[in-house]
């Protein structure tokens, strides 16, 4: 058996986001400053670590390491290959040792089987994606951290943590598939971005920090929103009644990667405003957790094709030892690395500490 399944395996998970923004070359330049934004207890990682005062630039180089996963994954989609060179070099000015991470890419490739239609939204995703990379990097400067290694092949372990297991999972083998490991990056990078408004800083949402995060926030919202009524509407579409309906098995693997990613997390995913915001691992007030997806057979029944609480309609949130523990594959306190980042990410938030 795999070592890395043993975290999923465990039956007494309890309870357990990805943080991101971005924001302007100015923004960032008036960022650079800003030494008190809040503290953490998070050490490792090549972005720093220990204990001590985290930055906004933090927070974009925390961002920048879940867009780069997201890139690789995506453009491999739609291309068969990576990020380039271009994007994963050294930026001038860089001082230190500049450790560029690798990539193994498993079973990457173009997804098979694709319509026109389909590719074209492979495409798009693939490149507002790697855009996010850009951005951030030229908004960091000499201050952008390097690409850590990530680890594509770990679509294979986590479709066996699944339950009922699912063998052989491959997102690139169809377009169906595709959807559902594309599910399992998008709804935890909306989360997060609901998670890092409030440690942005006076100086970053003066600036306009806060204003360009929402703007990636808005497209990651709309690509999350894309997967789940892909998902839903081609089941309705095949004649599936339930979300666990033989003729279209998606839905009911989706939501089985929404309950895996629910026992991997420390405290419950809540409503911005809920209390579940930040770096201190705090359970939402709301006691509510993401919600999973649905076939939708009338007008009164209740839909979850939107990720939202059922009182207020309001996203969920997810902090930085959340989204880590998701993205390790474990809810273990202290883990640093592990999932898709075999040696971690390059973030002073690296290590969890709840």
């Amino acid at each position: 058996m795999d070592s890395r399944l043993k975290p999923f395996i465990d039956k007494a998970l309890s309870r357990r986001t990805f943080l991101a923004g971005a924001g302007s070359v100015a923004a960032v330049g008036l960022m650079a400053g800003c030494s008190n934004d809040g503290t953490t207890t998070g050490g490792g990682g090549g972005g720093g670590g220990g204990t001590g005062a985290y930055t906004d630039l933090d927070i974009l180089n925390f961002a920048l390491n879940l867009e780069y996963l997201e890139a690789q994954f995506y453009l491999y989609a739609a291309t068969g290959k990576g990020l380039t060179a271009a994007n994963t070099m050294a930026p001038t000015g860089y001082t230190g040792t500049y450790t560029m991470g690798t990539v193994t890419p498993g079973n990457s490739a173009m997804v098979a089987g694709t319509t026109t239609a389909q590719q074209q939204i492979i495409n798009e995703i693939a490149a507002e994606e790697q855009n996010h990379v850009q951005f951030l990097r030229s908004a960091l400067g000499a201050a952008a951290v390097p690409m850590p290694s990530i680890d594509l092949s770990f679509f294979g372990p986590l479709a066996l943590a699944l339950t009922p297991a699912v063998a052989s999972f491959n997102p690139y083998a169809s377009f169906d598939a595709f959807l559902i490991g594309a599910f399992i990056f998008e709804d935890v990078g909306v989360t997060a971005y609901a998670g890092a408004a409030p440690l942005i800083s006076a100086a970053g949402v003066t600036s306009g920090f806060l204003n360009y995060a929402a703007g990636i926030l808005a497209v990651e919202a709309y690509h999350a929103a894309y997967i789940r009524t892909a998902l839903t509407a081609r089941a309705i579409s095949m004649g599936a009644t339930s979300p666990t309906s033989s003729v279209y098995p998606y839905v009911g693997i989706a939501n089985q990667v929404e309950a895996l990613r629910a026992s991997l997390t420390v405290g419950n995913s809540g409503a911005p405003g809920s209390g579940n915001t930040g770096n201190t691992g705090a359970a939402g007030s709301s006691g509510s957790v993401e919600v999973a997806l649905n076939v939708p057979q009338s007008p009164t029944q209740a839909s979850a094709i939107v990720a939202a609480d059922s009182v207020h309609a309001i996203g969920f949130a997810r902090n930085v030892n959340q989204v880590h523990h998701i993205v390790y594959g474990s809810p273990t306190v202290g883990v640093a690395k592990g999932g898709f980042f075999p040696n971690g990410t390059n973030s002073i938030f690296s290590t969890t500490t709840a």
